[in-house]
């Protein structure tokens, strides 16, 4: 599946002829395709595709879902998401078997080419300075997620998305987590952006580095919430970083995108420094980002930095990529054998 026309041979990973929604596998790939059903969508705005000729359908109908909405940025009125609902004969009073998502709630990423980058790249200078939270277009994702769960409740909504798609729905499930409503997460190449350590080559050295980083990081912490008046540590019910916790997202990443690689380098740290009795160093500094510490103990404002997550299902796929368009790609995350790498952390 090279191109929109080739995928329809015909939408998706065809080996999936029947879906087993308790397998992890056929989960992801659902999610992932319809995160393509969103990039087409978009497409066939773009190309002016409609009826016969629009591309996108295939990407839901295959699965038994139907197009419900689609979210429409009201900057330059592009295609930005959708609400699919699953229709299959299955259900019966609005219940279903478990493991299946009534409605899925999917964003696209970045589109390189059509009238859409423009917006698409100052989207992507909000995340890099920590201010998706405040755009327009997240405001209207936000108002989406919030309104599906209130009308349909949250246990059978997931929410998925690709690349700069999977930070606005990182922070759709933050944001909901901390109401202490926990939605389902696929979230495809997510963005951390901090400083490239992950691709250091030399172990000793990347290792080093994150230590140090954790301990000045934890130190600066105590410093300013001594200089607060924080004396006594935060109690534990109190703490929303604690809350957070409860909510556990399937991150998909690959080694060779620089885009969400660090995410395997930031699990793994916390691992480690717990293994060598740092834990509750770690712990300090895993809420904030030294970047973000540095600006507060200059007397300036800083916000969360969206990569800051306390739990997480972290997905690896080990299959080598040719370049770095291979190893950003949505299409990776459907393939009918990946081979992948999974370990969930737990923030305790």
């Amino acid at each position: 599946m090279t191109s929109e026309r080739e995928s329809f041979d015909l939408s998706g990973p065809l080996h999936l002829t029947c879906v087993d929604w308790n397998n992890e596998d056929h989960q992801r790939s659902v999610a992932a395709c319809l995160v393509q059903g969103v990039y087409i969508l978009e497409r066939d705005r773009q190309e002016n595709r409609q009826g016969p000729q629009a591309l996108a359908s295939p990407w839901w109908d295959f699965f038994g879902f139907r197009l419900l909405t689609q979210l429409i940025d009201d900057v330059d009125h592009s295609i930005f998401g959708a609400i699919y609902e699953f229709t299959s004969p299955s259900y019966s009073n609005h219940l279903t078997f478990k493991g299946t998502p009534r409605y899925i709630i999917a964003f696209r990423g970045t589109l390189t080419k059509g009238d859409a980058f423009l917006r698409d790249f100052q989207l992507d200078l909000h995340i890099i300075r920590n201010g998706l939270h405040r755009t327009s277009r997240f405001e209207i994702a936000m108002q989406t997620v919030r309104n599906t769960v209130a009308a349909y409740g949250n246990s059978n909504i997931w929410l998925t998305g690709h690349s700069m798609g999977a930070a606005m729905a990182m922070l759709a499930g933050k944001t909901m987590a901390k109401t202490g409503v926990f939605l389902e997460a696929f979230l495809f190449n997510p963005p951390f952006f901090s400083a490239p350590i992950e691709r250091i080559k030399d172990k000793n050295v990347k290792h080093g580095i994150r230590i140090a980083s954790s301990f000045l990081a934890a130190g600066l912490t105590v410093a300013l919430k001594s200089r607060r008046g924080h004396h006594q540590q935060m109690d534990v019910k109190e703490d929303p970083f604690v809350a957070l916790s409860e909510w556990v997202p399937r991150l998909y990443v690959h080694r060779g995108d620089h885009i969400c690689s660090e995410y395997i380098g930031y699990f793994e740290h916390r691992k480690k420094m717990e293994d060598i009795g740092a834990g509750y160093v770690e712990r300090l500094a895993t809420q904030n980002s030294l970047g973000g510490l540095v600006m507060s103990a200059m007397g300036k404002g800083s916000e969360e930095p969206l990569h800051l997550i306390p739990s997480a299902n972290l997905i690896v796929n080990l299959v080598p990529a040719q370049d770095f368009k291979q190893a950003h790609g949505i299409h990776q995350w459907w393939g009918p054998d990946p081979k992948l790498q999974s370990k969930v952390y737990n923030y305790r």
